[in-house]
């Protein structure tokens, strides 16, 4: 029996392997990005942008996902993206933040400017 279960976990590791993407934009909770992501429409395939602040990632490996909000005409758009989902073309970080909790749910609350903003990395030129 416990032979059965290592090749299948040796079968399930090789699947993941497979499924995962090579080259993933390294970026954290409270950065400021762009996600490109491919839509089908009929038989025409295009590249359509979702740019807002990550506020939370979860999960592991294959099944890592992410969560970016944005604020659309005043209303407050959150969506999760798997991060190594075919439909996921590119992911461009356009502003780093420095945030010290690894969930940001607390722009949810906010309103105005104040619900996208994150306090911005400081570059220290030393």
């Amino acid at each position: 029996m416990g032979n059965l279960t290592v090749t299948m976990s040796n079968i399930i590791s090789k699947i993941e392997a497979e499924q995962t993407k090579k080259e993933v934009a390294s970026f954290n909770v409270g950065d400021t990005v762009k996600v490109h992501t491919r839509v089908i429409e009929g038989d025409k395939e295009r590249i359509q942008i979702f740019a807002g602040i990550v506020i939370a990632r979860k999960g592991s490996s294959l099944n890592e996902a992410f969560t970016v909000r944005k604020i659309s005409y005043g209303e407050g758009v959150e969506r999760v993206f798997p991060l190594h989902s075919p439909k996921v073309a590119k992911i461009e970080v356009t502003k780093p933040g420095r945030v010290r909790r690894a969930r940001l749910h607390y722009l949810r609350g906010r309103q105005g400017k104040e619900a996208m903003s994150v306090k911005d990395v400081v570059q220290n030129d030393a």
